[in-house]
């Protein structure tokens, strides 16, 4: 008996369906691990792990609105468990309450301390406009953090949306293994 061309095609599709299965399985089980796999350039790619620490320097976030329907519509984020059916976005803390955050046209500077690849871009990858944070001085108050990555001078951070509400931080994490 000869195996038919449907019969292998029946197999292609059970060995990638449980492929399938075996990745999806994987990152949920990591996720209730507590480790974030990090493929963007916000931070250094690699695992992040979550932590009970209030002083880590790294949070997972869902960002508030306007800018929640913004990155989606712009694919800035792409699906995930944020209520709005997207991706949480990881971030450096860049500022904590009482820091003087100073924003402008040359970027973002911390306690007079100018950060690296912080200056807002007046359009985004695709050449659509970007409205930066309006320029001033801020003292960060209580119940409020900047986030922005020097890492990358393209990310979606603070310099757009302004100061993130601690309540808005699912977790902080910690970096486990980085590339």
């Amino acid at each position: 008996m000869t195996v038919g061309r449907s019969d292998r095609v029946r197999k292609i599709c059970r060995a990638a369906l449980a492929a399938t299965g075996v990745v999806v399985a994987t990152f949920q089980f990591s996720g209730a691990l507590g480790l974030r796999i990090n493929t963007s350039p916000s931070l250094p790619m690699g695992l992040y792990i979550t932590t009970a620490d209030a002083d880590a320097n790294l949070v997972e976030f869902c960002p508030a609105e306007p800018f929640a329907t913004l990155s989606i519509v712009r694919g800035y984020r792409d699906s995930g468990t944020c209520r709005d059916g997207a991706a949480p976005l990881l971030k450096p803390v860049i500022a904590r309450a009482g820091d003087v955050v100073e924003v402008s046209a040359r970027g973002i500077s911390v306690n007079g301390a100018l950060l690296p690849n912080t200056a807002p871009l007046a359009t985004d990858t695709k050449g659509r406009h970007l409205e930066a944070w309006p320029s001033g001085r801020y003292v960060v108050d209580p119940g409020t953090i900047w986030v922005a990555s020097s890492y990358h001078p393209r990310s979606f951070d603070s310099r757009y949306f302004g100061p993130l509400s601690i309540a808005a931080i699912r977790h902080r994490l910690k970096a486990f293994l980085t590339l």
